[in-house]
């Protein structure tokens, strides 16, 4: 019998101003000691940054963000025959965003700046510019990808 069990997906709620699972999601994954009033207002406040600085809708810039940092494959240590091999796997699009989140605010973190709601600004429009820290995160991501494709056949 397989030791793995069947999960099922949780399906985050929207949040309050913006009505967005995304805007949600991004708050859970900002969240610190189980401070999520806070962790919405560094949300919003990065919001107002990126609606002030590139004059779009920061939802719009929010997903085109995302979108460019979602990796499409990435590699996982398979241990075959006593030696292990990075393995290139496809992502499922919920895991890619749940990564995509998790290297941009990595990304946001480790900028020098005032406090996080700048530099999560910042780190979102240079994503959805295609260029940045967690850009670089998902092009090292591919390469890994690339370099080890000759071990794909150990699904």
């Amino acid at each position: 019998m397989s030791r793995e069990d069947i999960r099922k997906e949780k399906i985050t709620k929207p949040d309050p101003i913006y009505r967005n699972r995304l805007v949600n999601m991004l708050v859970n994954h900002i969240l610190n000691d189980g401070k999520k009033s806070l962790a919405y207002r560094i949300l919003y406040k990065t919001m107002a940054n990126v609606k002030q600085k590139t004059k779009k809708n920061p939802l719009f810039v929010l997903r085109q963000a995302i979108r460019k940092v979602t990796p499409n494959v990435t590699v996982k240590a398979r241990r075959i025959g006593g030696s292990t091999y990075q393995v290139p796997l496809e992502i499922v699009s919920a895991q890619g965003k749940a990564l995509a989140i998790r290297w941009i605010l990595a990304a946001a973190e480790k900028r020098s700046g005032q406090n996080m709601a700048f530099k999560l600004s910042y780190e979102l429009i240079d994503a959805a510019r295609g260029n940045g820290m967690a850009i670089g995160k998902r092009e090292e991501s591919h390469k890994m990808a690339e370099a080890n494709r000759a071990f794909a056949h150990f699904r």
